[in-house]
């Protein structure tokens, strides 16, 4: 049986979700059954994900737009069965090079919800929406994370469902053994993500300003200067520039959460939460907000952490010490180890792409 052929399409290799999964997808898929190479719009250098058994070509490029004809002579040159995308704007790009390439099918990866994020301003981009609109009905299979995110395409973007199917993200690392107990006291919760509005940084902090006992907050992640900006002044508006510390990045992020006691995330919307799914699988609880997307498919009130429906809810869950701290580690670990693992998940991508 011939190979089919793949082209991964990527932004960037830099830090992110998207750049993540698809660096995972092309490093391991079934080379017995699929020829893989993967294009990078951007720079070789900002490459920090596990390329070396692909044939991996950069375009060098800082703007997406100045590599798209590149792009178009590259799909052009190797006539894959398959191009896969996973990132906004290229993914609309596929919608419309699919219509100049009737043999090769165009599957993208979904990374939003995007009618609800394009409820906040911060966040909004009405070209890339109106853009979805017009060219995600002719692309021929869209992979949502969520079973949100399939239900905001159908009904926000009239996307024929039959062309959705829902694959949720992987557990990429490997699962960890148990934490040691906190013996310190000091209660240590940790975010990880963005640091932007719609990632609920400040709501976060406001809760947390009004709990009695000691506790220390770590934040991992960076954004746009002005957003970390505000996050940092709110930081010293309500006095806990002792309490809270940033970390821009880091690449121990795992061991990071799993010196801590819990995860908090105070999005308002997330497409699916890796790192959310991270903690978990390191075995430290999440305490989050309910909100649209994958974080519901993930957390089990009193399992693996707690979701709240508004603040007071929340600061009523972080209260009661005795409730949250009596979540296993172990508990937390098996609640994400198999329905995540990579292999079935990597195996669901492979029989799509064979019947694609």
């Amino acid at each position: 049986m011939d190979r089919k052929k793949i082209l991964f399409v990527a932004p960037t290799l830099k830090a992110g979700g998207a750049e993540r999964i698809t660096a995972f997808l092309a490093q391991n898929i079934n080379t017995t059954l699929f020829e893989v190479k993967l294009i990078v719009i951007g720079f070789e250098k900002d490459a920090i994900y596990d390329i070396q058994n692909i044939e991996t070509h950069f375009l060098n490029k800082s703007r997406y737009l100045k590599a798209i004809p590149l792009l178009l002579q590259m799909i052009k040159k190797e006539k894959p069965n398959i191009v896969f995308s996973s990132s906004g704007h290229i993914n609309s790009t596929m919608g419309l090079f699919s219509l100049f390439f009737s043999k090769i099918k165009f599957i993208i990866r979904e990374t939003n919800i995007v009618s609800v994020v394009n409820e906040f301003p911060q966040e909004k981009n009405r070209l890339l929406f109106f853009l979805m609109q017009q060219l995600y009905p002719y692309l021929d299979v869209i992979i949502c994370q969520s079973h949100d995110m399939k239900t905001d395409l159908v009904q926000k973007l009239a996307i024929d469902s039959s062309k959705i199917t829902v694959i949720n993200n992987p557990i990429i690392n490997e699962i960890q053994t148990v934490k040691p107990k906190n013996k310190s006291g000091t209660i240590r919760f940790i975010t990880v993500g963005r640091m932007s509005w719609i990632k609920g940084h400040l709501r976060i902090l406001k809760i947390l300003s009004q709990l009695k006992y000691d506790f220390q907050y770590t934040i991992i992640g960076t954004g746009l200067e002005n957003e970390c900006q505000i996050i940092q002044e709110e930081v010293l508006r309500l006095k806990l520039e002792e309490k809270v510390h940033f970390i821009p990045f880091t690449s121990n992020i795992l061991s990071e959460m799993q010196q801590h006691d819990f995860f908090l995330q105070g999005s308002y919307v997330e497409g699916f939460p890796n790192a959310l799914l991270e903690s978990c699988s390191v075995g430290t609880p999440v305490l989050a907000f309910e909100a649209p997307g994958g974080t519901r498919e993930i957390i089990q009130n009193g399992i693996n952490g707690y979701l709240a429906k508004n603040e007071t809810e929340m600061l009523s869950i972080l209260n009661n010490l005795e409730l949250i701290q009596k979540i296993k580690a172990e508990d937390v670990i098996q609640s994400v180890s198999k329905k995540f693992d990579k292999s079935s998940i990597l195996n669901q991508y492979e029989t799509l792409f064979l019947s694609a």
